[in-house]
Parts: structure tokens; C-alpha cells; sequence
């Protein structure tokens, strides 16, 4: 991979260099409600039926679509139509909005745990989506990502 690849324009980045470029905290996976009304989206602590609690990390992910069909496939055209889908430390969306990535970020710090010290991940306080009902959900909104 190029050196400092991540201040590249996203769109600039090769499949490897992007894949790298997540930082590994598992925000994406949590299962998200849409309020139809209002467009609101709120963020739940129910995580994918993928996730792993403790990694942070798909326990599938060359096969997830085998398990989960609309697992989204995030690409640089993708995500100006969804950002508001990624939480606010999410590297792609902090590269897309051409700001630097924080330095917990392992490509900054060269230690994939620190996102995890930082307090920056979801590891250790999800649920998983097999184990809570959707209708239920609600009772696991989040506040802050």
C-alpha cells in the first residue's frame, strides 16, 4: 500500500488501501431505526447477528452477504448517500469530508486496540439482533456516536 494512502481522495484508493482504512470499530454493524415521519435515525446497541462484541470485526465478512443480504457494501459513491448512516469518528466519512483521521486510528498510531482504549468502538456493550426482537429495539437506543 502507498505511504499516508488515507489522505488520498477516497475515490483515489485502491480495494486493499480502502479495507485498511476502517478503523475497526464496529459502529457500522449496529442496527440503526428509521423513523418514517420524521427521517430521524437512531442508533441501537442491537448489533448485527455478524458482529463479534469483543473484536469489533465481522465474523463472515467474505461470506456476509450469505447470511445477511442487505449488509451494505460501502464505496466512495456510496457514501455521500449514506453518511449520515456512519457515525461521526468513522474513517470514511471523515476522509470524505476531507478531515483527518483521529489518532487512535491505527493507520496514525500503528495499534489496531487502541480504537478500542480510546472508548472509540462498540466493543463489550452490544446485543445481538438474535437475541432482542425488532419491535423491541427501541429499547436499546443510543444517545452519541
Amino acid at each position: 500500500m502507498r505511504e499516508r494512502f488515507w489522505e488520498l481522495p477516497l475515490a483515489d484508493l485502491t480495494r486493499p488501501e480502502w479495507e485498511a482504512l476502517c478503523d475497526g470499530c464496529g459502529k457500522c454493524c449496529l442496527n440503526k431505526i428509521e423513523y418514517e415521519d420524521t427521517g430521524e435515525v437512531a442508533f441501537t446497541r442491537v448489533a448485527c447477528r455478524l458482529l463479534d462484541g469483543h473484536t469489533c470485526a465481522c465474523s463472515s465478512y467474505p461470506n456476509r452477504h450469505d447470511y445477511v443480504p442487505d449488509c451494505v457494501v460501502l464505496t466512495s459513491e456510496k457514501l455521500a448517500e449514506i453518511d449520515w448512516w456512519l457515525p461521526s469518528t468513522c474513517a470514511y466519512r471523515l476522509r470524505a469530508k476531507g478531515k483527518p483521521l483521529y489518532d487512535w486510528h491505527h493507520l496514525i498510531c500503528g495499534d489496531r486496540q487502541a480504537v478500542h482504549r480510546a472508548g472509540a468502538s462498540v466493543q463489550g456493550w452490544t446485543v445481538s439482533e438474535l437475541t432482542v426482537t425488532e419491535d423491541d429495539w427501541d429499547e436499546y437506543i443510543i444517545e452519541d456516536l
